[in-house]
């Protein structure tokens, strides 16, 4: 049964937060806030959580995962990023955007795309996910929550708590979540390419 842990949205409990991340050091699977919408996050080096998230959502293995980062530092230790694509993520972050960037060492290769050696990153403009990523210390690998055949993702705390109880290990509520995932660009080609249209404003890479 998961825990359920009700989150402050703007000045999250450090006693909760710190919960929260022993537990992701533990190998728990989380569902938190973002400022798109609900993510499913585990720790880095977390292979059983991998494939309990391949099984909630039912993906293959040319799913873009997504490293989380608290800051354009730690997203620089995960992927290269030339000039053209500084500016741009620069430009762009914190915010509703996903990056596809070509993966650096520092990436475990079961995390990247078979083929093209790429990774999601993105940096989030939410008060309770930057708590999170402060406390832990490095990326939380996640995967927007969109269940099998739903149009949207959940946005209530306790509806996910209701239907994901005996998959996922804590539901963390900070209050009602967006409804859109990312705006997802791939810069790993140089030129920016719109892989989906979501809660980022797309105009600026087209």
């Amino acid at each position: 049964m998961a825990r359920y842990l009700d989150l402050h949205p703007v000045d999250p409990q450090p006693r909760v937060i710190s919960q929260v991340v022993d537990l992701l050091r533990d190998g728990g699977l989380i569902a938190y806030p973002t400022d798109s919408c609900y993510a499913l996050g585990i720790a880095l080096g977390n292979r059983e959580g991998l494939e309990r998230i391949r099984s909630i959502r039912q993906l293959d293995d040319k799913h873009h995962f997504t490293l989380m980062c608290a800051d354009f530092s730690q997203l620089g230790q995960f992927v290269h990023v030339d000039n053209a694509a500084f500016r741009m993520v620069k430009a762009a972050t914190p915010g509703q955007y996903t990056f596809i960037l070509p993966a650096t060492r520092e990436v475990p290769k079961r995390l990247m795309h078979p083929k093209k050696r790429t990774v999601g990153v993105r940096i989030p403009d939410h008060r309770v996910t930057q708590a999170l990523l402060a406390e832990l210390g490095e990326p939380l690998l996640s995967s927007t929550l969109l269940l099998p055949g739903a149009e949207e993702p959940m946005t209530q705390g306790w509806e996910i708590k209701e239907e994901l109880d005996h998959l996922v290990d804590a539901v963390l509520d900070a209050g009602e979540c967006g409804a859109e995932p990312t705006t997802v660009v791939d810069l790993s080609e140089g030129a920016p390419v719109v892989l989906r249209y979501g809660a980022g404003d797309a105009t600026r890479f087209e």
